[in-house]
């Protein structure tokens, strides 16, 4: 069985465990932070999953990170300090890249949390997943064989065709499977999994957590760090909580999750969103502030043809409303997103903001009602400038809108201490930066916020309190919100309406707990299906 650590207790230091990962006083430190993971000791065996849980910032990452020996890469070097550290039977305590360079691949597999950006866009898919066997001088003809092994036993249809595609040409839950693959055609004792789920949709989420089960039941070790405790509850035969890097509470899942023990990990718990939102649907007679009538979007192929992203989207937000848009990855809910707030032009309809015309004006007639429509992107790095702190972001937002506000008013309703206007959006935690983009549009006083994925990457503490600062934000301006997730129980808790999509058409819409309790689209009914069933958290 899969033993951790650090809050109930020692492993004997003698004892033989036969762990594909035996770790026992594990401290990381980088310069001018500190220790960033202190004293942490686990132990995980063949066969057996492990799920690394915690608040943003608690080390998750880095402790993926230095397993499989890139703890500094990126950024500055980092410190790495153990009284045992084994990997697949490999003393790597004190171990340099050369040593490091031989485990991966071969030993240790990982897979990172965003495909699109660990994916070379100019290489084939074939040639990503191959690398690893290049780099060990494998033959071409065994490589070829091998790779389409690894990319079908990752869940992928028609391996050839993927292996001569790119990572643009694949959806979001192809390109992951495609990362997996990467991890695993070398045949690893470990897996190492960061946040493999995040930002997928539940269909395909699911694919992806039935895939790492299919390796853990074959006798892959695999660790998994997340957020999302449902992930944790469906695949993970042991859980372990970090709270400032150091382990407060570990043990089998059930019992972690059922009876936890620790305030961190009851807050955890407590968090995680469920059952219906209390806010009654918006009357029919609220003004609309933001209507789309008869959207068509249409983007060529690599090889030919185009695919329609958009098909006829009619969509109305009212005053007030809390609109949720689901649907699985490439149904279009991004880009309607970004043609509803005027970053990208429809092929065909129109969008009106508050009654008037919107998408057709040229951007100089846009730009006075700017801020009257604000979007949330899913990445908030990208739309950051890297020169800037976040005091100097903040106040030129707020500047640009004429507002009265403080950058300190605008941090603390996001509830991010005001520390954080003297940092880089690059030394913000993932969490951090998409609460610093949340303040940044709520400078404007919008009358309608366009969140696109916002809470996808926040673990579930921060992720509530974000949820319950727009909630609260809504009922006392009547901003209304149109919120795209693939999180489920996050639309049902926040949203009074849902529109579902489904390959660039809405196929359903209605009031959030009408259209849960009865769908009527064959594809609603698969994607509600599709939901890791929570357990019965806490006491």
């Amino acid at each position: 069985m899969s033993g951790v650590t650090g809050a109930r207790g020692r492993p004997d230091p003698n004892a033989d465990t036969g762990a594909v990962l035996d770790i026992a006083g594990l401290t990381v430190s980088f310069p001018g932070v500190g220790e960033v993971l202190r004293g942490v000791d686990l132990r995980l065996e063949p066969g057996r999953c492990l799920a690394v849980v915690g608040e943003s910032g608690a080390g998750k990452s880095v402790l993926a990170r230095t397993l499989v020996g890139l703890a500094g890469e990126g950024g500055a070097p980092a410190a790495v300090a153990a009284e045992r550290f084994t990997v697949a039977g490999q003393d790597v305590n004190g171990a340099g890249a050369r040593q490091w360079r031989r485990l991966r691949g071969a030993k240790v597999g990982f897979v990172l949390q965003d495909a699109l950006q660990s994916l070379d866009p100019l290489r084939t898919v074939g040639a990503e997943v191959g690398e690893s066997l290049q780099l060990r001088r494998r033959g071409r003809p065994e490589r070829s064989g091998r790779v389409l092994q690894a990319l079908a036993h990752a869940g992928l249809d028609e391996p050839e065709t993927r292996a001569a595609q790119r990572s643009g040409e694949l959806s979001g839950g192809m390109r992951q499977r495609a990362l997996i693959a990467s991890a695993i055609v070398a045949g690893p004792q470990l897996l190492v999994a960061d946040e493999p789920t995040t930002a997928l949709d539940a269909t395909v989420a699911r694919g992806v957590l039935e895939l790492l089960g299919r390796l853990r039941d074959e006798g892959t070790a695999v660790l998994l760090v997340t957020h999302d405790l449902g992930a944790v509850a469906r695949l993970a035969d042991d859980v372990m909580v970090l709270d400032g890097g150091r382990v407060v509470e570990s043990g089998p899942t059930g019992q972690v999750l059922s009876q936890p023990d620790h305030p961190v990990t009851r807050a955890l718990v407590a968090a995680v969103p469920r059952g219906p939102s209390r806010r009654p649907p918006v009357p029919e007679t609220a003004p609309d502030v933001l209507r789309a009538t008869g959207l068509h979007r249409r983007y060529p192929l690599p090889g030919g043809g185009t695919v329609n992203a958009l098909d006829g989207v009619d969509l109305t937000v009212r005053r007030g409303q809390a609109l949720g848009v689901v649907g699985e990855s490439g149904s279009g809910k991004s880009t309607l997103a970004r043609v509803l707030v005027a970053a990208e032009r429809a092929d065909a309809g129109r969008v009106e903001l508050a009654g008037e015309p919107w998408s057709e004006l040229p951007e100089r007639n846009r730009r006075p009602r700017r801020h009257l429509v604000r979007m949330i992107p899913q990445d908030p790095l990208g739309s950051f400038d890297p020169r800037w702190n976040g005091g100097r972001i903040l106040r030129t937002a707020l500047k640009i809108s004429g507002s009265a506000r403080t950058p300190a008013e605008l941090l603390e309703l996001v509830r991010l201490p005001d520390s954080v206007q003297d940092r880089s959006p690059r030394a913000l935690s993932g969490g951090q930066r998409q609460r610093l983009a949340i303040a940044r549009a709520l400078a404007a006083e919008p009358a309608v916020l366009v969140l696109d994925e916002p809470v996808s990457a926040l673990d579930v503490t921060v992720q509530a309190a974000i949820l319950q600062m727009l909630t609260e934000l809504q009922e006392r301006t009547g901003t209304a919100l149109v919120l795209i997730s693939h999180d489920l129980a996050v639309i049902r808790k926040t949203c009074d309406s849902v529109a579902v999509m489904h390959r660039g058409s809405i196929v359903e819409r209605g009031p959030v707990e009408q259209v849960w309790s009865h769908p009527q689209a064959p594809f609603t009914r698969a994607l509600l299906e599709a939901r890791p069933p929570l357990p019965a958290f806490g006491r």
